[in-house]
């Protein structure tokens, strides 16, 4: 796990400094070691912050050169597979000898061997990757299938530049790229700015899948162009990012791997053997895919809760482990919010190492500074404090440690998936032709307006299929669109999803969310609080092998009635007693609403949202700011986005 940078067409002689500037922003992805490579002719500057995890000596050493000398990478991320394509490339004599035995080296002979693309076919991991091509000034960058590794890219005083840290640009002399006003509708109302946009103008986040090409001379353009029905694209003052050339530029897009067609392909072949074989082909990818990355040469362990995806990985760890796997959780003092007891009980059931610690609210309050800094740029899912807590406290046992996100997603995990169909049979039977205008009626009713139930069913009322019914739910409140002062705002990754269905009803709300909830949410948090303490995670739900398979299921695997993960549980309730794991989960959240109608957060809350700041700034609504605060305080009414806007003006003062 590292951090990446770079720096291109930018006509100073400073060059190299600034390129230390940035990678040094970044210092805690990678405090083992540092590099910087430069290539004056076209003023191309790579740089490396290094976390060893594999080959701890020198030959590891970033950025790289091949043994041609012809190409030059920067690389974050883990390749798991590594030593079969090593294996191959020694087969087919493309390499004659590795110097090192770290997966670097391997995966930049097969680019130079295979290319790009052919390459990232191969390679099961996490990356995000930059290779510069000496003879041709060439530069490609690539990120992995799911968007576990973050990278950022685009133009800085007409320079382009990319990095694993979107506060490494700052760094940059001169940097004055606006705030993107189009952005914060929806920030606002899911909490995250998603790919491929950034709270930067002409700064992106490259997709997940994707690998952009650019070709000197490196001139500044927008990436974002007209026309595209891929979906997975994003809508921009009517534009979006596509495959191919972007229009009057030296800019290409290549999609080598696609969430949407994976699933799509999935439910069109779906698994035809029992759920009994179903569960045993899971348990055998999954004992794979967690074999493959255990392989390290730094202390390894597991995130553990009361959960069946952590508890499912950790089971599978510890039948593979020479010895006791080392599983790590935190417990709150609130016992609504604790499961660390349970998590005890697993650990002692399967014979881990299990460590646990309890915090307190001065802990969780204490990281609310370190926010703006951690993920740099606003970003509001209040479970990011627990996060860091946890995996502060396993860094100072390991180096990298295993989790079990994804498994929501891809097994149908969340309670809504379920509420979703079931809402979607009743109301299906009913035309959209005449639920459409009477849902709009209803909806301006000024009784249904002030009533948050009604207002749910009214929009539910409207929905053309089961993923628009998903994404009302989480724009229910108009005045959600209200709080910024916004020019216009994107459209949705999903908006051409809802308007029919892909994967099948059943299975398009799950693909909405592995399209951009996950990718832009859950694994930005795990990213960037594992990486703030210098911890790799890894994510064995998020193999290839296994998303692929995972969209084989046919619903009624994985859904019993209101009870998800039903093939997951298969697998589990082999090793852990079922008893064990059927209590009311209480999640991975603290109470951030108490806390703040109370002492000093709630003074540090007005103070961020003072009105004569918040008119003075000029990016929020004051009167609607100040309308979501006195109700919270007087009534107890919680709606997430007070946190939303808490990071925003917080990230803004940063």
């Amino acid at each position: 796990m590292c951090g990446i940078a770079g720096l291109v067409n930018y006509r100073k002689s400073n060059r190299e400094e600034i390129m230390r500037a940035m990678i040094d922003r970044m210092i805690y992805r990678g405090p083992d070691a540092s590099g910087i490579w430069a290539d004056t002719n076209r003023d191309v500057v790579f740089g490396h912050r290094r976390l060893s995890i594999r080959d701890l000596s020198a030959n590891g050493a970033q950025p790289m050169l091949s043994a041609s000398e012809r190409y030059v990478i920067a690389y974050n991320g883990e390749i798991y597979n590594a030593d079969e394509v090593a294996d191959r490339l020694l087969a087919e004599g493309k390499v004659t000898a590795f110097r090192s035995t770290c997966d670097t080296e391997v995966l930049l002979e097969a680019i130079a061997a295979y290319g790009m693309k052919e390459t990232l076919k191969l390679c099961k991991g996490m990356f995000a990757i930059a290779v510069y091509d000496r003879e041709t000034g060439r530069i490609q960058l690539a990120r992995d299938r799911v968007g576990e590794k973050p990278l950022y890219y685009g133009f800085v005083n007409g320079a382009f530049t990319f990095a694993s840290d979107i506060g490494c640009f700052t760094q940059i002399e001169g940097f004055n790229n606006e705030i993107n006003r189009e952005v914060l509708d929806v920030y606002f109302i899911h909490g995250y700015i998603p790919a491929p946009y950034s709270i930067y103008k002409d700064i992106y986040k490259l997709e997940a899948g994707t690998i952009l090409t650019i070709e000197a001379p490196y001139e500044y353009c927008n990436p974002l162009v007209k026309d595209d029905t891929r979906l997975g694209g994003y809508a921009l003052s009517g534009g979006m990012q596509v495959d191919g050339h972007v229009a009057g530029s030296n800019i290409s897009f290549e999609t080598y791997w696609s969430m949407k067609e994976t699933a799509i392909r999935g439910q069109e072949n779906q698994f035809k053997g029992s759920r009994q074989e179903a569960a045993d082909e899971l348990e055998r990818l999954l004992k794979a895919a967690i074999k493959g990355q255990m392989v390290a040469d730094v202390p390894l362990g597991a995130f553990l809760s009361a959960g069946i995806d952590s508890s499912t990985i950790v089971s599978l760890m510890q039948g593979i482990a020479p010895g006791k796997v080392k599983s790590f959780t935190i417990g709150m003092e609130d016992p609504k919010y604790n499961e660390a007891e349970v998590a005890k009980e697993i650990a002692a059931h399967l014979g881990t190492e299990h460590t646990e610690m309890y915090i307190t609210d001065a802990d969780a309050k204490a990281v609310i500074p370190k926010i703006p800094t951690i993920f740099g740029e606003p970003f509001a899912d209040s479970s990011q404090i627990p996060t860091y807590l946890v995996s502060k406290m396993t860094r100072e046992h390991v180096t990298v440690s295993l989790s079990g996100d994804g498994g929501d997603e891809l097994f149908c995990g969340y309670n809504s998936y379920a509420s979703i169909r079931r809402i979607w049979g009743k109301m299906n039977s009913t035309p959209y032709a005449l639920r459409k205008p009477v849902g709009a009626l209803a909806s301006k009713m000024p009784f249904v307006q002030h009533n948050d139930i009604l207002r749910v069913k009214s929009s539910l009322l409207q929905a053309k299929s089961p993923a628009h019914l998903h994404m009302i739910e989480a724009e229910y409140d108009q005045r959600f669109r209200k709080i910024a002062l916004a020019d216009g705002h994107i459209s949705y990754k999903h908006t051409q999803l809802y308007e029919g269905s892909f994967a099948g009803a059943s299975h398009d709300p799950m693909l909405m969310d592995m399209l951009m909830y996950h990718p832009d949410d859950i694994l930005v948090k795990v990213d960037r609080t594992a990486m703030a303490v210098s911890l790799e995670s890894r994510v064995p739900m998020l193999d290839r092998d296994v998303v692929e398979f995972a969209w084989t299921l046919p619903f009624d695997y994985l859904v019993d009635g209101n009870v998800g993960k039903q093939v997951l549980r298969d697998v589990l309730y082999r090793r852990v007693p079922k008893e064990l794991l059927d209590r009311p989960k209480k999640g991975f959240s603290i109470p951030i609403d108490k806390w703040l109608r109370e002492g000093e957060l709630r003074s540090w809350a007005e103070g961020l949202l003072d009105e004569n700041k918040i008119r003075q700034q000029g990016f929020l609504d004051a009167a609607v700011v100040k309308d979501f605060w006195d109700d919270f305080v007087q009534t107890g009414n919680w709606k997430p986005q007070i946190w939303y806007m808490l990071m925003f003006q917080q990230w803004m003062e940063k």
